[in-house]
C-alpha cells in the first residue's frame, strides 16, 4: 500500500485570489503531489501556480464536471491511485483529507465528505436554512431510491480511486454540476464501495457557490438521474450506467 500515489487535484475557475491561502492550508504529509486543473479562468492563475511550484493544467472551458474529469485524467497519467478533489476557493475544510484517504485505502472506491454526520454542524457553520433543508430532503430521496447509507450526496469534497474511474463510464456523465451526483449513482449501480467522512464547509461571501436558480435546476436533474438509475436496475439500457468495469463490492 505504501507505493500507492495520492494526488490532490485543485479545481479552479476564477480562483487566482484564493490559491496561495488554499495551498498553505493543505495538510502536510498527505499528498504525493498537488496539481491544478484550471477551467479556462483567464485570471493569471498560471503565474501564481508557477511561483508556488504547482503544475497547472489549463484547458478550454468545460464546466465543473468536465474539469474534474480532466484533472483526474491528468492525475492518473501521473500515476495516481487516489485523487482528492480540492475546490479552488477553499470552501471545504481540508482537514478531512487524511481520514478520507485513509478510508479509501481501506477499500472504499469513492469517499465523500459529509456536512451532515452531525446534523447541527452545517447550521453552526452558517449554511442557509433553504440549502440546509433542501440538502436533507434531496439526500433522503437519493438514500431511499439507491438504498445508500450516506448522510449527504451533495458535498464537493471527495476522494476518487483509480478503480472507480476505470469502472464507470465518464464519457456519458455530465460536464456541469450534475456530475457530482451522477458519479455517486454510477458507483452505486456498479456495486462499488462508497464511504464518507465528516467535513465542514465555510459560507462566506468571498467563496463561490452554486446559485439558487442553478440549485433548483440541479434538484430536478438529480431526480432525473434517479429515474434513469431505476430504469437501469430494471434492465433497460441507459448510457449513463454503461460502465465496462467489473463490479467489485457492495456499499456498506
Amino acid at each position: 500500500m505504501a507505493d500507492q500515489k495520492i494526488i490532490g487535484v485543485i479545481l479552479t475557475y476564477k480562483h487566482a485570489a484564493f490559491l496561495e491561502a488554499l495551498y498553505k492550508s493543505i495538510p502536510p504529509g498527505v499528498f504525493d503531489a498537488i496539481i491544478i486543473a484550471d477551467d479556462h479562468s483567464g485570471d493569471g492563475i498560471e503565474v501564481i501556480a508557477e511561483r508556488l511550484g504547482i503544475p497547472c493544467f489549463s484547458h478550454p472551458r468545460l464546466g465543473y464536471g468536465g474539469n474534474i474529469k480532466y484533472g483526474c485524467t491528468k492525475a492518473m497519467e501521473m500515476g495516481a491511485d487516489y485523487m482528492v478533489e480540492i475546490h479552488g476557493d477553499g470552501q471545504y475544510d481540508l482537514a478531512a483529507s487524511r481520514p478520507a484517504v485513509d478510508k479509501a485505502k481501506q477499500g472504499y472506491d469513492l469517499v465523500m465528505g459529509s456536512r451532515f454526520m452531525d446534523y447541527r454542524q452545517p447550521l453552526r457553520d452558517h449554511m442557509s436554512f433553504a440549502r440546509y433543508f433542501a440538502n436533507i430532503g434531496l439526500s433522503f430521496i437519493a438514500r431511499v431510491v439507491m438504498r445508500a447509507k450516506l448522510t449527504e450526496f451533495h458535498n464537493g469534497f471527495r476522494v476518487y480511486t483509480r478503480r472507480l474511474l476505470e469502472t464507470v463510464n465518464l464519457e456519458t456523465s455530465s460536464n456541469d454540476f450534475l456530475f457530482g451526483f451522477e458519479i455517486i449513482a454510477q458507483a452505486r449501480y456498479a456495486n462499488l464501495r462508497i464511504g464518507e467522512v465528516p467535513n465542514r464547509c465555510y459560507y462566506f461571501n468571498e467563496h463561490t457557490s452554486i446559485s439558487i436558480p442553478k440549485s433548483i435546476q440541479y434538484a430536478f436533474q438529480m431526480i432525473g438521474v434517479l429515474f434513469l438509475y431505476v430504469l437501469a436496475k430494471l434492465g433497460f439500457t441507459v448510457p449513463l450506467f454503461s460502465g465496462k468495469g467489473t463490479p467489485v463490492a457492495r456499499l456498506d
